[in-house]
């Protein structure tokens, strides 16, 4: 197999692993409405990502009644706050 093809695929396997696994408990609908339960106001943006320790998380920023935009994390798996 040429070292590109190699390669390659090396670079595909890598960034799959970066992907959340597609039995994640908690969908991006679920993130939103839990750091809603946590801070009451309207949900700006959500975003997956990674948390220090390479659990996959939700990011979730709401503005807040008062103006404020708090950033809430939500465990991808368990649903807790982090």
């Amino acid at each position: 197999m040429p070292r590109i093809a190699v390669t390659s695929i090396a670079v595909l396997l890598g960034l799959l692993c970066l992907l959340p696994p597609a039995w994640a408990a908690v969908s991006r609908e679920q993130a939103a409405s839990i750091a809603q339960d946590k801070v009451s106001g309207r949900v700006l943006k959500v975003e997956r990502g990674l948390h220090v320790d390479n659990s996959i998380v939700w990011r979730i920023q709401v503005l807040t009644a008062g103006g404020e935009v708090r950033l809430v994390v939500i465990d991808a798996e368990t649903g807790r706050t982090r």
